[in-house]
């Protein structure tokens, strides 16, 4: 994904294409919303962080390589023991270098008969450089992922055990995006470089798996992992789904979670959302760690040999999977 800081983002980024097992949990916390009480799941984060750990077990997940197709057989085989609606949708891209790139979206559903549905997601892949390390000799070697990638994923893992065991009253569908962070590296000039990022959700969103496929909304999950990370209003998300950026950031609040999700301004993001906003018309937000305080405006480790497993927080995966599953199950 690309950042551009709020106040220095030009308004074109808004119109044109698109870019950059564990234990069982059965205590249920009571939640009230604008409404009758309803009952969430607990997130259990040991199980989001175990899944971290075995999708960094494989290797750098990037396109092309072995650990990419095995973490993929894992993520898939995990996925279909919680639903029977699995689908995996592969294909063909190219690379800004116009490298042939194999890919895998994986789409798991829940009541895949209802109308009334939300959609989930992440991306599963590795960046292959890490270009923005502070080593230059570090600069063409692939990425953990662990922040990057396996957070989101994890996460979602682990609210797709919790749908199979609590079904909610609403369909939902979780989609790993393969291919999203396989963008020319940042010493690498071209034209029209943004078309290289996310590009398993492009695909998705010129192609989906169901014909004319539609969600009430949408939430992407990116760097969801950190300790202390903070989640601020992206641009691009309050641009097409500022009712739901504010959905999710006061069921974060209410449930304890204020020092993660606040309500300040980000900048806007080249990532997934943008093709399911643009392309599907499904208003989707970016819940992503954004950092002011960062040379990056990202996670300190971004595209760096330094996005490794123990810069993972269980904290910070369970604020944001009890929020998620608070939306969820509270959702009509």
């Amino acid at each position: 994904m690309k950042y551009l800081p709020l106040l220095f983002i030009p308004l074109a980024i808004l119109t044109t294409s698109c870019n950059q097992p564990g234990k069982q949990v059965t205590q249920k916390q009571d939640t009230v919303a604008s409404g009758p009480k309803v009952y969430v799941p607990v997130f259990d984060a040991d199980t989001a962080y175990e899944s971290c750990r075995i999708q960094l077990a494989f290797g750098p997940r990037v396109p092309n390589t072995a650990a990419h197709d095995k973490c993929a057989a894992y993520l898939i085989g995990k996925m279909k023991t919680y639903t029977g609606h699995v689908i995996v949708q592969k294909g063909q891209v190219y690379a800004y270098d116009k490298s042939a790139l194999r890919f895998q979206n994986i789409i798991a559903s829940w009541k895949p008969e209802s109308n009334n549905r939300i959609l989930l997601c992440a991306h599963w892949d590795s960046r292959p450089y890490a270009d923005h390390d502070p080593d230059p000799k570090n600069r063409r070697k692939p990425v953990d992922a662990a922040n990057d990638g396996a957070s989101g994923v994890g996460v979602l893992m682990e609210i797709a055990r919790q749908l199979n065991r609590n079904i909610p009253t609403i369909g939902v569908d979780i989609i790993l995006f393969d291919v999203e962070d396989y963008g020319p590296p940042q010493d690498v000039t071209m034209e029209d470089s943004d078309q290289y990022w996310g590009q398993g959700a492009q695909y998705w969103a010129n192609n989906p798996h169901k014909t004319d496929y539609f969600a009430k909304y949408g939430i992407l999950l990116d760097m969801v992992g950190a300790k202390n990370a903070t989640f601020l209003m992206e641009g691009v998300s309050m641009r097409y789904a500022s009712d739901i950026v504010k959905l999710v950031w006061s069921a974060g609040n209410r449930i304890g979670y204020s020092s993660s999700f606040l309500f300040e301004d980000g900048g806007y993001v080249t990532d997934d959302h943008v093709p399911i906003n643009k392309i599907r018309n499904i208003p989707t937000i970016d819940l992503i760690h954004l950092d002011k305080t960062s040379a990056s405006s990202f996670y300190p480790f971004w595209h760096t040999t330094g996005d490794t497993f123990d810069k993972l927080d269980k904290n910070t995966l369970k604020a944001v999977g009890q929020t998620l599953l608070t939306v969820i199950y509270e959702e009509k």
